[in-house]
């Protein structure tokens, strides 16, 4: 007996293929010179199948928006860290104040992430996949 020194392969995978679409793989498999078989290990291994992420211009203008709000969150984010430095460098005439500018900081990047997450939950990805 003949052995081969080839992996066992066990798992099999089945697809169904229109009149065209059949002519189209066989025609390629032929031009190889390979079984179908290996013609498959091979295209699953050596191509690359990206996805292509698809945006609708709805979901671009939502995009467009959510940009210009983190950009002014960014920019308030800044003043009330030069706020938050003076009042710390004044210290105690300044500590009501100066919670006050921490509470709203905080409920600033509060706001931001439920802005972030409903956006996301929004728009979420249509993707497609191009080879």
């Amino acid at each position: 007996m003949r052995k081969y020194n080839t992996p066992h392969r066990r798992r099999v995978i089945k697809t169904r293929l229109t009149e065209e679409e059949y002519a189209e793989f066989s025609e390629r498999v032929s031009l190889c010179k390979m079984s179908q078989s290996e013609y498959i290990r091979q295209a699953l291994i050596k191509s690359s199948i990206r996805p292509v992420i698809t945006v609708s211009p709805v979901n671009d203008e939502l995009l467009s928006a959510v940009g210009k709000l983190t950009a002014e969150y960014g920019k308030i984010g800044g003043n009330l860290n030069q706020i938050a430095r003076c009042l710390n460098e004044y210290g105690a005439p300044y500590n009501a104040l100066s919670k006050e500018v921490r509470a709203a900081t905080a409920e600033l990047a509060a706001l931001k992430f439920e802005v972030l997450q409903k956006v996301g939950e929004a728009v979420g990805n249509v993707q497609t996949y191009q080879l």
